[in-house]
């Protein structure tokens, strides 16, 4: 039976027999995978004085990392690199709009991130992004007290770990 079914984290929803086992949109996993009927997602949070600094972060963070990784997929030497490295974008674009949806309107910074030609170098910096990105996450969901922000970061930190292994795995 086809069912309808959303991600609480980003929103977006999806149709068939069984959720998928990753979002296809943000990458949280499973469990935040519900049928729409059931599925609560909020983006008008109140932010504490904390939350709305962290928020703000992880919005430039993302901005960040996703103007890199379409750098990287343009420019890189490997062809399985330019696959990769186009797919975390859009994922890290993804964690943006979520952060964005959180704040309402703001600009998006100009400019772009320094990317590399050699797939190593560009594993290399991707590795060191998602470490920092990580870090910074768990960081922020143990200081915030509001359910969905905690909630927000503890999912993207569980994304983002995904990620650095799969440039873990290419820097064997």
């Amino acid at each position: 039976m086809v069912k309808l079914y959303r991600c609480t984290i980003c929103g977006d929803a999806y149709i068939g027999a069984n959720p998928p086992s990753n979002c296809a949109f943000c990458g949280a996993h499973t469990r935040y995978i519900v049928e729409a009927k059931d599925a609560i997602v909020d983006f008008d949070v109140p932010l504490s004085v904390q939350d709305k600094a962290n928020v703000e972060h992880a919005y430039q963070l993302e901005i960040s990392n996703w103007t890199f990784y379409m750098c990287a997929a343009a420019k890189t030497d490997d062809p399985e690199g330019k696959i990769l490295f186009k797919a975390l974008g859009k994922v890290e674009a993804e964690h943006a709009s979520i952060w964005k949806k959180i704040l309402k309107p703001v600009s998006v910074p100009a400019g772009s991130e320094a990317c590399h030609r050699e797939n190593i170098d560009n594993l290399k910096e991707s590795h060191k992004r998602e470490v920092m990105t990580i870090a910074f996450y768990n960081k922020s969901a143990a200081e915030s007290d509001n359910p969905r922000i905690k909630q927000l970061f503890a999912a993207l930190a569980e994304i983002e770990t995904d990620h650095l292994q799969l440039s873990e795995e290419r820097l064997k």
